[in-house]
């Protein structure tokens, strides 16, 4: 009877460690798998064919773009430059990715969520007031000033948003948990989308006048990444 317990045990140890490995990108099982477009010579490994290693090179985990400022002349007054397998090739299985993000005097990164990541932000440059809400039901909302040098975590999936408060511009740096974590920016989501939502059913979850549902979906919502 012992041994059948220990048995029950162990599966259920197994079953609970296999949830938990899924719960972000997969572990690689082999150095690295440099992500190619061309499948006659390469194997499907988490979403991307992989490089014949022997051929890999430098160039393949280098990319130089988060040393260039983003153009933060739009709507929101910020710019997101990613730095993610679609850049890095080699980042392909590493369940990792970064992004710079520049914000003009007031400038915000409007509200959005990564499903499939956590981020760590670092602040180079200037004062950002950031934050995040967590799920229903409390819905409860953390903020923080943050200065040069300060680091804000966002939990994977939660709405979170960075508004710049200083009066000079502002460049952070953010670390994702996966190679390809995603962008849901809520704003653009709901009144945005394509096709449009009904109105009827925004203006029955958002409690609001029909015409007021009409005007932000005739809005044009500025995609900043």
């Amino acid at each position: 009877m012992a041994n059948i317990h220990f048995f029950t045990l162990t599966i259920a140890i197994l079953a609970l460690a296999s949830s938990l490995a899924y719960a972000s990108d997969p572990s690689p099982l082999q150095d690295f798998c440099v992500a190619l477009n061309d499948s006659k010579t390469a194997v499907f490994v988490n979403g991307k064919f992989c490089k014949n290693p022997k051929l890999a090179t430098a160039d393949d985990f280098f990319f130089s773009g988060l040393r260039n400022a983003g153009n933060t002349s739009n709507p929101v007054g910020s710019a997101v430059t990613q730095a993610n397998v679609a850049q890095i090739p080699g980042l392909n299985t590493l369940g990792i990715s970064l992004v710079r993000i520049d914000y003009a005097p007031n400038g915000l990164n409007p509200p959005h969520t990564h499903p499939r990541a956590t981020e760590a932000l670092i602040v180079l440059e200037g004062t950002l007031y950031v934050g995040f809400v967590t799920s229903n039901p409390e819905n409860r909302l953390f903020t923080k000033v943050l200065n040069k040098g300060d680091v804000f975590v966002f939990p994977e999936g939660l709405i979170h948003f960075q508004f710049n408060v200083g009066k000079t511009n502002a460049v952070a740096i953010a670390a994702l948990s996966s190679q390809n974590p995603g962008v849901i920016t809520i704003a653009k989501a709901v009144f945005g989308s394509n096709p449009p939502i009904s109105p009827d059913v925004l203006t029955k979850a958002f409690q609001v006048d029909k015409k007021v549902i009409d005007y932000l979906q005739q809005q044009l919502w500025w995609d900043n990444n």
